[in-house]
C-alpha cells in the first residue's frame, strides 16, 4: 500500500514545515515539498489531503495499566478496549506496566502481560516491569529483561505492604539499573508517613474522598522525591519520576537537572487541568477522582505548565488506570482506602495537551516533543517511533486544530462509566490516525483490529550522559 498525505503542516521537534508524507507498506518512505510526489505522476492507493491540518507523529502515552489489579479488582480496559480508545486520540504507541506480585519472578510476569495483551492491541506497546519484591533473583531477572526489551523497572515509596520498597532495596535495584543501563521509574510518595496521616483521618471519621488528597500532602511527594534522586546520585542510576504532581516534586528535580544528574520526570493531564476540589464533590462523586499522586490545589498548575516548557517535565503521559463507578469506585463508600486509584485518560491527553498550545503554556514543537518524540527517546524507541522522517513507522495522525468537540462518557471509546473532563469543550480533534501505515480511525470511523498491534522491544534510554 502506497498512501499519500499532501499539503499538511508536519510538525517536528524543530517547527512546523508544509510537506508531503509518502507512506510505503509500513514506514515513510518520503517527506518532500508539496506536489512534488504527485507531479512525478506516481500511483498511490489512497490519499489524505490535509491541508489546513497538522501532520504529526503517533503519541506514545509512556504510562498506562490495562487489565491492572488493584484493591481486589482490576482496571476497566483490557488491552483491546484500552489500545482502541489510544487510537480515537491519536495515540499509536503505549507502554503498559507489568506487575510484579510478591513472592513471584519478573520473567513469569512478563510471560503473563505477554497473555494478556497478545492478540488484543489495535497499537503497538511495550512493557515496564514493576518491581515489588527486591531480591538476589530479582536483580538477575533484571538483565534477562533488558534483554528481551524491557529496560525501564518501577518502583513505588508509597503502598506499604503491597509495593513498598525500602530506602535499602532501592537502592540495590538502582546499582543494578546502573550496571546494566537501565532506567528506575519511581512512584515518589512517602507511603510510610501518608499511612500514619490516613490512620489518624479514618480514627477521626473523615471518610470521604477528598480525604484521599488531605492526606496525601504535596510535601510528602516532594519528600520522597529528593530522597529519590539522592539514592538515584548516590548508584548513577537514571531516574524517571512518573506523574510528577507538585511543585515541591518539581524544584527537587529541577535542581537535579540544573547539576546534570539524569533525572527526568512526567506529569498528566490530570494534574494540568483538575485540582483537589474535584476530589470535594457531592454524593461521592469525588471518588472518580481519586488517583495517587492526588489531585493538588490548583497553584500547583503554573508550576507544572513552566516545567513543560523549560523541560525539567519532559514527558506527559496519562497514568490512564479506569476503575467505573459503579461497582468499584463505589468499593470505597465510607472509606476512601478502599477506593481503586485511577483515573482513565488514555483517549484525551492529545487533546488536552493542545488546549495548552492555544492557551500560549507550550508551543507546537513541544505539544509534539511531550506526547510522542520525548518519550519514543527516554524510553528506546527512535527514530522508529515519535518522528515524521524516512525509515521511522507511519505511525501519524492528522490533526484538525479548528474541530470542536466536548468531552463526555456517553461518546468517548474507554470502557469506563465516566469522564474526568465531562462536558469540557476543547479545540482540536485526531481526523485520521494510521498505525505502521494501516488506517485506524478516519473521520469518525474507527477502522482498527485487535491483534494489529506488535510488542515492541525497546532500547537504553537514548537521554544518558
Amino acid at each position: 500500500m502506497r498512501t499519500l498525505i499532501k499539503n499538511g503542516t508536519v510538525l517536528s521537534t524543530t517547527g512546523a514545515v508544509t510537506a508531503d508524507v509518502l507512506v510505503d507498506g509500513e514506514t515513510i518512505a518520503a517527506v518532500t515539498a508539496p506536489g512534488l510526489l504527485a507531479g512525478q505522476n506516481a500511483v498511490f492507493d489512497t490519499e489524505f489531503d490535509a491541508a489546513g491540518k497538522y501532520v504529526m507523529p503517533g503519541g506514545i502515552d509512556a504510562h498506562t495499566h490495562m487489565e491492572m489489579p488493584f484493591g481486589g479488582t482490576f482496571s476497566a480496559d483490557t488491552f483491546e478496549t484500552g489500545t482502541r480508545a489510544a487510537a480515537w486520540g491519536g495515540t499509536t504507541t503505549i507502554i503498559d506496566f507489568a506487575v510484579q506480585p510478591k513472592g513471584s519472578s519478573l520473567l513469569s510476569t512478563l510471560d503473563t502481560w505477554h497473555e494478556k495483551a497478545e492478540g488484543d492491541c489495535a497499537i503497538d506497546y511495550g512493557f515496564h516491569m514493576i518491581v515489588s519484591d527486591v531480591n538476589d533473583a530479582t536483580l538477575k531477572e533484571m538483565e534477562s529483561c533488558v534483554a528481551a526489551g524491557v529496560s525501564s523497572f518501577k518502583m513505588f515509596m508509597a503502598y506499604p505492604g503491597v509495593f513498598y520498597s525500602t530506602d535499602g532495596e532501592i537502592l540495590r535495584a538502582m546499582n543494578k539499573a546502573a550496571d546494566i543501563g537501565g532506567t528506575i521509574a519511581m512512584h515518589a510518595e512517602n507511603g510510610i508517613a501518608i499511612d500514619e496521616l490516613v490512620a489518624r483521618a479514618i480514627a477521626e471519621g473523615r471518610s470521604g474522598p477528598y480525604q484521599h488528597g488531605a492526606t496525601r500532602p504535596p510535601e510528602l511527594e516532594g519528600e520522597a522525591t529528593s530522597r529519590a534522586i539522592t539514592l538515584a546520585r548516590v548508584t548513577g542510576s537514571p531516574l524517571y519520576i512518573v506523574h510528577l504532581s507538585a511543585a515541591q516534586a518539581l524544584s527537587a528535580v529541577a535542581e537535579a537537572r540544573d547539576e546534570g544528574q539524569n533525572v527526568f520526570a512526567e506529569t498528566c493531564p490530570q494534574y494540568l487541568y483538575l485540582s483537589i476540589d474535584d476530589l470535594a464533590k457531592p454524593d461521592f462523586e469525588g471518588a472518580k477522582y481519586v488517583a495517587s499522586p492526588p489531585l493538588r490545589e490548583k497553584h500547583h498548575q503554573p508550576d507544572l505548565w513552566r516545567g513543560l516548557r523549560t523541560n525539567d517535565l519532559s514527558v506527559v503521559s496519562t497514568d490512564h488506570c479506569p476503575f467505573c463507578f459503579k461497582d468499584q469506585k463505589e468499593l470505597g463508600r465510607g472509606d476512601f482506602t478502599k477506593i481503586p486509584n485511577g483515573m482513565p485518560g488514555v483517549e484525551h491527553r492529545i487533546d488536552l495537551l493542545h488546549q495548552g498550545v492555544l492557551a500560549g503554556e507550550i508551543s507546537l514543537a513541544r505539544w509534539v516533543e511531550a506526547c510522542s518524540t520525548t518519550p519514543a527517546r527516554m524510553f528506546g524507541l527512535y527514530p522508529r517511533k515519535g518522528v515524521i522522517a524516512p525509515g521511522a513507522d507511519a505511525d501519524i495522525v492528522i490533526y484538525d486544530p479548528a474541530a470542536e468537540q466536548t468531552i463526555s462518557a456517553e461518546t468517548h471509546h474507554m470502557n469506563v462509566d465516566y469522564s474526568a473532563y465531562e462536558g469540557m469543550t476543547v479545540t482540536g480533534r485526531c481526523e485520521t490516525v494510521l498505525s505502521r501505515g494501516s488506517v485506524v480511525v478516519d473521520r469518525g470511523t474507527y477502522h482498527g483490529r485487535a491483534g494489529h498491534g506488535r510488542f515492541l522491544e525497546r532500547d537504553l534510554c537514548q537521554y544518558l550522559n
